[in-house]
This record gives structure tokens, sequence and C-alpha cells, in this order.
């Protein structure tokens, strides 16, 4: 028994503690409570909720920016004749040469 903790739980009271005891208190009869040891499991489950949600919150605005973009473009091009298009005819007709 090298640490405080071991002496505790074997039963044994440190004299420091005796010494605080009043007098005529039955040693045998005196419980030493100690304070539970710190569970890291609440911190860790949260840090990995708010990283999981940061992570969905990111991914549903670029979502988002992607729609209206898409968006943005139709109603240009419904309007103002303004159009994005891909032209893959050309690039066909350049590779095949």
């Amino acid at each position: 028994m090298q640490l405080p903790e071991d002496q505790l739980r074997a039963g044994h009271i440190p004299s420091d503690v005796y010494r605080r005891l009043p007098p005529g208190i039955d040693v045998r009869r005196v419980v030493i409570v100690q304070e539970a040891p710190r569970s890291y499991t609440g911190p860790i489950v949260l840090t990995l909720v708010v990283v999981t949600g940061s992570i969905a919150v990111l991914l549903v605005i670029a979502f988002v920016a992607q729609v209206v973009a898409g968006a943005a473009v139709a109603v240009l091009s419904a309007t103002s004749g303004l159009t994005y298009s891909i032209n893959r005819a050309a690039k066909r007709r350049a590779s095949s040469k």
C-alpha cells in the first residue's frame, strides 16, 4: 500500500485525518468518503456531437448554395437570355483529329 487511496480502501485512517477527529470518537465507526474519479465520457461525447453537427451544417449550407446558384442561373437564362452551358462537342472534335 503505497498510495493514500490504497490505505483508505483498506480501511486505514491517515494520521492527519486521525488528528482532526474530535476526542471520544470510535475510530472503528469512522467512514471516509472519497470523491469519485472524474469521468471524461461526457466531454468527449459532447465534442463529437459538436463536430458532427458542425460538419452537417456545413454540408447543408453547401447544398443550399448549390441549389440557389442553379436556380439563379435558371432564372437568369429564362428572363434575360443569359445561358450557362458546357460545350462538350468542341472537345470531342478537337480530340478526334
